[in-house]
């Protein structure tokens, strides 16, 4: 197929550009809505096709020149071309074009977008290692576009320090290690005053190998971790590695203390102003009963103990419900309780499903809450702050509390949880007579 020029006419979910041709759409990553652009040979689909960006010829006015050197080959950040408001105001418009498609609803107002620094946010992750045979070398990084391969990365600017420039570092003492063929990932976390790294490794590691890295944990001033199994085996390299991970919220008047493998959100700053919206969209009142569904490590829920009578977290994970009910003791919380249930399971006989709630707070994973839905909210529920992750899962879940349990969408948002990546979090607020 020869080149062609062609008009690009949207932004899909996942940040390319949509072209159509001869009544086909063209997804071309790189591209902007509203630009002429010329177009490589495709890759033919069924329905669809893909295309590479050869050249724009006409640019947005929205185009921005990517910062990063990485751009285009890691696959982290594919919306580092667009200016910062214009990726909010199009993750705004996916998360409407779901409500109205999937759920059949509309917010009666639509919340400010609500951002953080768009740099040096990301204090926890994974990332990927692998031993290039063509290289000769070790490549620590995130997935390129083609998820087989690991992005050469000097640097990440969306690191949290001292993340943003340990990569390098990182790939050179793999190199050196004997276990260098045999560490796939490395995850790291950072609370309020410490940092730590985690390794897995396939094999056990020799004395010389632990050595090398508790030197790089020295000279990096940064706790050192390792996993030679499941979540259970992951133990601190030295007992000077041990020290608790910790982070502060509700101006400082909690702490929340968590494991290098827990969920925490991985963007202080925005978890502190989503933390503050959805208290006020939630208004808890001091006579108020109220249930946090997905509780995980408290995040919401001792905030909210604050401020009601009485707060109940429900959470699948027992380690997490172990260390959430920690956190409120060490946060002398008394009335925060929290209970272990797979909320993706029938819990309507559960003690905590059938007490009276006057509000309810979910933060659910990717996939949703339709099992809860299909018993909660009770008659005494007045008021949902859905957070998300995921505005198709949030779509279909509004339709429920809308149409099968009465609820008007009072107002729905985006929160730019991961600046510069196609991620769409948002919260939306239901009430009901």
């Amino acid at each position: 197929m020869s080149d062609l020029e062609t008009d690009i006419i949207d932004l899909s979910h996942d940040g390319r550009g949509v072209a159509r041709s001869d009544g086909k759409v063209i997804f071309v990553r790189g591209a902007l809505p509203g630009e002429r652009v010329r177009i490589g040979p495709r890759k033919r689909h069924r329905h669809f096709d893909e295309a590479e960006l050869l050249a724009v010829l006409t640019p947005s006015a929205q185009r921005a020149i990517p910062p990063c050197p990485h751009f285009g080959s890691c696959g982290g950040c594919v919306l580092q071309h667009l200016q910062s408001a214009a990726q909010l105001a199009a993750k705004q418009r996916v998360l409407a074009e779901n409500f109205e498609r999937i759920g059949k609803v509309v917010p009666q107002r639509w919340l400010a977008p609500l951002a953080d620094a768009p740099w040096a946010y990301r204090r926890k992750g994974r990332l990927s290692v692998r031993w290039v045979e063509k290289k000769g070398r070790v490549l620590v990084g995130f997935r390129e576009d083609n998820p087989r391969f690991v992005a050469d990365l000097g640097s990440c600017a969306v690191l949290a320090p001292p993340f943003d420039t340990l990569l390098a570092p990182l790939a050179a003492l793999v190199d050196s290690l004997d276990a260098r063929r045999d560490i796939p990932q490395i995850e790291f976390a950072r609370g309020d005053d410490a940092a730590l790294l985690l390794f897995r490794h396939m094999q056990p590691l020799g004395a010389a190998d632990r050595a090398r890295l508790a030197a790089f944990s020295d000279r990096h001033a940064i706790m050192l971790w390792l996993q030679s199994g499941g979540p259970d085996s992951a133990q601190p390299l030295r007992e000077l590695d041990a020290r608790a991970l910790s982070y502060r919220i509700d101006d400082d008047a909690i702490e929340i203390v968590f494991q290098p493998l827990d969920f925490i959100q991985v963007n202080a700053g925005m978890n502190r102003r989503m933390l503050a919206l959805a208290l006020d969209l939630l208004a808890p009142q001091p006579h108020e009963r109220v249930l946090d569904l997905f509780a995980g490590l408290g995040n919401f829920t001792l905030p909210i103990a604050r401020r009601a009578v009485v707060v109940a977290g429900v959470e699948g994970d027992a380690g997490l419900v172990a260390r959430a009910t920690g956190n409120a003791t060490r946060n002398a919380l008394g009335n925060a309780r929290f209970h272990t249930a797979n909320l993706f399971a029938d819990q309507r006989q559960a003690p905590w499903a059938r007490e009276a709630w006057d509000k309810i707070l979910l933060d659910p994973p990717r996939a949703g809450a339709a099992e809860l839905l299909d018993y909660l909210p009770g008659a005494s529920v007045r008021r949902v702050v859905y957070v998300s992750c995921h505005p198709g899962s949030l779509a279909r879940d509004a339709g429920t509390l809308v149409q099968r349990h009465g609820f008007r969408l009072t107002a729905a948002g985006v929160m730019d949880m991961f600046p510069h990546t196609a991620h769409v979090e948002s919260i939306a607020l239901f009430e009901r007579d």
